[in-house]
């Protein structure tokens, strides 16, 4: 039986349209027999010089999210996309594992005194925030990781 995958990840840049689809092109090299679900390739919905509306979407997404077999998530930005955060909740109501991809450079140094030390001085923090309610989400369905070679190989065991 093919394996599904949801791929949930922000879509309204160039910047993000493209790195999803650098992403999932190196996916699918790695593993052709997964079904990999990328709502930007979904055009009946996603095609933003078209029309759907805010039901059409939800239920055309979570369809999908609810008939895969693990969710990918892209967690990188300023904050979670809220679409995102949105389907990771789904997911881990409905007990589909979360591999998360946080690729945030402002995480590393977390040994480096200067960093730490900065954390006593408001507005100096070097390290980046993320909401740790889905964070948690995440974490207690799946697992974090830091680069996309990680989270490749993490695949396999899919």
């Amino acid at each position: 039986m093919k394996k599904k995958a949801y791929f949930a990840s922000p879509l309204f840049s160039e910047m993000e349209l493209l790195y999803n689809e650098q992403l999932v092109k190196k996916i699918r090299t790695n593993y052709p027999e997964l079904e990999i679900y990328v709502p930007q390739e979904q055009m009946e919905i996603n095609d933003k010089n078209a029309y759907a509306d805010s039901m059409q979407i939800a239920k055309y997404d979570t369809n999908a999210l609810l008939s895969s077999d693990f969710m990918i998530a892209i967690m990188d930005g300023a904050i979670i996309d809220v679409g995102v955060a949105t389907e990771i909740g789904v997911a881990y109501q409905a007990g589909i594992p979360i591999l998360g991809l946080y690729t945030d450079s402002r995480q590393l140094g977390a040994t480096n005194q200067k960093k730490l030390a900065a954390l006593q001085i408001v507005g100096e923090s070097q390290f980046s925030y993320m909401n740790l309610y889905t964070v948690g989400l995440v974490k207690l369905n799946g697992e974090i990781f830091s680069n996309s070679e990680q989270l490749i190989k993490k695949i396999r065991e899919f």
